[in-house]
């Protein structure tokens, strides 16, 4: 059995919603039942909001356009802040029991369970647990989502060392370089080094500019390959 992963990023929009798109693409074309879990969403009213991420991976990808995303969203707060707040702020909290408990109920029926996080690791989901606390508890090997652009090498390394100092299992690293302004590849290649030479983890792969997400092509397959293979 194919184990579940959770898909941290190194900031807030680095796309992780992308990459779990693409994710859910690679696993059922490979046989696979995956599914999409988005626990604890902020910045959208309801799981059919234009904003929902669930929404969005739905809509891009064929054979699940009938599901319905309220199925993958158990804490939707309406706020763009970080969840302890956006809870609050609708005298709401993340409990994470369930979130659990929904897990355990999906792994019965789905292989793997792809769970998207908020914004990077160390941000609140209540006042007393952080994402990488949560990570933890329910015991989820991280796939870790960076930017490839300048900057990224500092942001990358301090979720590296926040993912270590716990004890937490690193699938390892992909970069996203999604946006229409693309970075240059000798960068990317110094940021690639960098993080391989101070982590000792080397990055999987780059995933460039999609312009069609319900027909992304086969590019980012290898990089997915890789991760998965452990090459580097």
């Amino acid at each position: 059995m194919m184990e579940s992963f959770f898909i941290a990023g190194t900031d807030t929009g680095v796309g992780k919603t992308i990459f779990s798109l693409l994710l859910m693409r690679y696993f059922g074309e490979k046989g696979y039942r995956p599914f999409y879990l988005k626990p604890f969403q902020t910045g959208c009213s309801d799981p059919y909001d234009t904003d929902s991420d669930a929404r969005f991976i739905y809509s891009h990808i064929r054979r699940l356009r009938e599901k319905d995303p309220a199925e993958s969203m158990i804490f939707c707060f309406q706020n763009p802040k970080a969840p302890w707040f956006a809870g609050r702020d609708m005298n709401r909290q993340v409990d994470l029991a369930s979130v659990s408990r929904i897990m355990n109920e999906k792994a019965g029926r789905f292989n793997p369970i792809i769970v998207e996080g908020a914004g990077g690791l160390l941000v609140p989901l209540t006042e007393n647990l952080l994402v990488a606390d949560a990570v933890g508890r329910l015991n989820l090997k991280i796939i870790l989502v960076a930017r490839g652009s300048l900057g990224t090498i500092n942001h990358t390394l301090l979720s590296v060392e926040a993912i270590m100092k716990r004890g937490l299992d690193l699938a390892g690293i992909v970069f996203m370089d999604a946006g229409e302004l693309q970075t240059p590849e000798d960068l990317i290649r110094e940021n690639m080094e960098a993080i391989k030479h101070f982590s000792g983890i080397p990055v999987a792969g780059v995933i460039r500019h999609i312009r069609d997400f319900s027909d992304p092509g086969y590019s980012y397959v290898s990089v997915l390959d890789n991760l998965f293979n452990h090459k580097g």
